[in-house]
């Protein structure tokens, strides 16, 4: 038992100054890792937004192929599963289908429902121009 007492009081704990360094470090890793993150996320969001819409675009050039124009092409009439638009950010009702012609249309999706941390705008038409914007809400 004396044994165990004379090491207990012998052991040395960690110093104020040892624990201040350790807290700064972690701070430091902090402050680099939290923007990469928000911007991977960010990222992420833009990412599903384009790809739903480029599904939209991929069934509007097979209702094309089969009925001759995309007059009277309506989202929900597209050939597409019910969940291939849906997604960890963005539902199906996030997107739209407008100017619907027998040779034009503008595809648009966002602001994303499911998430409030950023908002996109994206639309794509039947020639394949973009536009698009975002910010980010933190």
């Amino acid at each position: 038992m004396r044994k165990l007492y004379r090491q207990m009081r012998g052991a040395r704990a960690f110093t104020l100054v040892e624990l201040m360094i350790v807290v700064t470090i972690v701070a430091i890793l902090a402050l680099i890792a939290i923007p990469l993150y928000s911007a991977n996320t960010t990222a992420a969001i833009m990412s599903e937004g384009v790809a739903g819409a480029g599904t939209i675009r991929t069934a509007m050039r097979v209702y094309l192929s089969q009925q001759g124009s995309f007059t009277g092409a309506t989202i929900a009439g597209l050939q597409i599963g019910s969940s291939d638009l849906e997604g960890k950010y963005f539902a199906q009702a996030d997107y739209a289908l407008s100017g619907v012609s027998a040779s034009t249309y503008l595809i648009t999706a966002g602001p994303p429902s499911k998430t409030t941390r950023t908002t996109l705008h994206y639309s794509i038409d039947q020639n394949g121009s973009e536009q698009g914007s975002y910010y980010t809400n933190q």
